[in-house]
C-alpha cells in the first residue's frame, strides 16, 4: 500500500498506540518465558513470518550486500538492544519508572545530534516541546515511582544502553533515506529480525535456557508483540523517519508512559491517577510543538 497517501497524524497515531502497546503484550507473556527468551520467539517468529512475505512478494531475498549488512545492524540495534536492555533492567529490579524516565531521554538526544549526522537541526520551538515532552513524561513516572528496589548499579545503565541503540538506528535509518538507497520494507524488517533473533539466542540460552511454557496464553502474547508491535510499529517507525526528520518521530516516544498507563487501566483494570492526565496533556502539547516547528537545516559534519 502507498503510505504517502495516508496523512501524517494517522501514521503517527498508529505507530504511537501499536508501539505501546507492546508492554501490555510483554506482560501478558512473561509470565511463561524470561524477557530475553520471549524476544527471541518473537524475533524469530517475525523472521519466518517476513521470509514468507518476500517469498511471495518476489522483493529480493539477497540484496546488496551493504544494504543488507546496514538493514542487520540498525535491526540489532533498534529492536534486540533497544528492548533487551530495557526488559532486563526491570527483570533486575530496577523499578519500571526509573527506566522509562532514562528512555524518556531518547527525543533529547535524537534532537541533540540530529543536525550533525543527517543536517536537520533541531529548532529553538522543537527545544521547548522536546523539554515539554520530557516533563510531561517526568509528572507521569515521578507520580508513580516507589522507592528503590535494591537493584545492582550496573542495571541502572542498562536503560541507558536502549536510549543509545534506538538513537543510532533511528538517525541512521534517517540518514540512509537521504542517500536514496530504502530496501524494501519486507527485505528490511527480514534482515532486521533476523540478526535479532540470531543476537538474542545465546543470551536467551545461557541466561534462561529457553525454558517456555506453551500455554494458549503464551502464544497470543507472541502473536500480539510480533505481528502488531514488531511487525506494525516498527513498520510505521520506518516509514515515519522515510518521511519526516528523526526529532519529529523521536518526539513520539513521550507518549509512551501516559499512553501504556491508559492501556494497562483498559486492559488490567490499573488505576489512572489525575497526574497521567496532566503528564499526556503536557506531552501531548510538547510533542505538538516539536511536530509544527519548522526543523533548523544544518550541515551535516
Amino acid at each position: 500500500m502507498a503510505t504517502r497517501a495516508i496523512p501524517y497524524v494517522l501514521l503517527a497515531s498508529a505507530f504511537v498506540l501499536l508501539w505501546n502497546s507492546g508492554f501490555i503484550g510483554a506482560e501478558y507473556g512473561l509470565p511463561y518465558a524470561g524477557a530475553l527468551t520471549l524476544l527471541f520467539w518473537r524475533y524469530l517468529a517475525l523472521t519466518l513470518l517476513m521470509l514468507a512475505w518476500v517469498i511471495a512478494r518476489s522483493e529480493p531475498l539477497l540484496p546488496d550486500r551493504g544494504e543488507a549488512f546496514h538493514a542487520t545492524w540498525t535491526g540489532i540495534l533498534a529492536h534486540a538492544v533497544w528492548l533487551g536492555c530495557a526488559l532486563g533492567a526491570i527483570e533486575a529490579d530496577v523499578p519500571a519508572g526509573i527506566v522509562a524516565l532514562v528512555v524518556a531521554l531518547q527525543p533529547l538526544l535524537t534532537g541533540a545530534l540530529s543536525g550533525a549526522i543527517t543536517g536537520e537541526g533541531t529548532s529553538p520551538l522543537q527545544w521547548v516541546g522536546l523539554s515539554a515532552g520530557f516533563c510531561g513524561v517526568a509528572v507521569a513516572v515521578i507520580a508513580r515511582m516507589q522507592g528503590d528496589h535494591g537493584a545492582p548499579l550496573w542495571a541502572y545503565v542498562l536503560p541507558f544502553g536502549s536510549v543509545v541503540a534506538i538513537t543510532i538506528a533511528s538517525l541512521s535509518q534517517r540518514l540512509r533515506t537521504h542517500s536514496g538507497r530504502r530496501l524494501p520494507m519486507g527485505t528490511l524488517l527480514l534482515y532486521q529480525s533476523a540478526g535479532s533473533a540470531v543476537a538474542l539466542l545465546i543470551p536467551a540460552l545461557l541466561l534462561e535456557g529457553l525454558r517456555t511454557q506453551w500455554t494458549l496464553p503464551f502464544i497470543a502474547a507472541l502473536g500480539w508483540v510480533t505481528v502488531l508491535v514488531s511487525l506494525g510499529a516498527y513498520a510505521l517507525m520506518w516509514v515515519l523517519l522515510a518521511r519526516v526528520d528523526a526529532t519529529r518521530v523521536a518526539s513520539l516516544f513521550y507518549f509512551g508512559p501516559p499512553v501504556t498507563m491508559l492501556m494497562a487501566w483498559l486492559a488490567f483494570g490499573d488505576a489512572v491517577l489525575l497526574t497521567d492526565w496532566i503528564a499526556l496533556a503536557i506531552t501531548a502539547v510538547g510533542v505538538v510543538l516539536v511536530q509544527r516547528a519548522p526543523a533548523a537545516r544544518v550541515q551535516p559534519g
